[in-house]
């Protein structure tokens, strides 16, 4: 059973660490709206990642 926590745990910072380096490619690197929306999709996925990690795992 805490393998399956470890893993969802693990795949929740997979998609924290993704939005931090989507978040900051957009930032940094890109400008206009098409940087805006980088951001905001990373942004999004760090929001989304970080709810995941306090939901409740299910036990089959």
């Amino acid at each position: 059973m805490a393998e399956g926590n470890n893993r969802g745990s693990l795949t929740s910072w997979i998609v924290i660490g993704l939005g931090v380096i989507v978040a900051a490619v957009g930032w940094l690197f890109v400008t206009g709206l098409l940087g805006a929306g980088l951001i905001g999709f990373g942004l999004a996925h760090i929001v989304l990642g970080i709810i995941d990690l306090f939901r409740p795992t299910v036990k089959t």
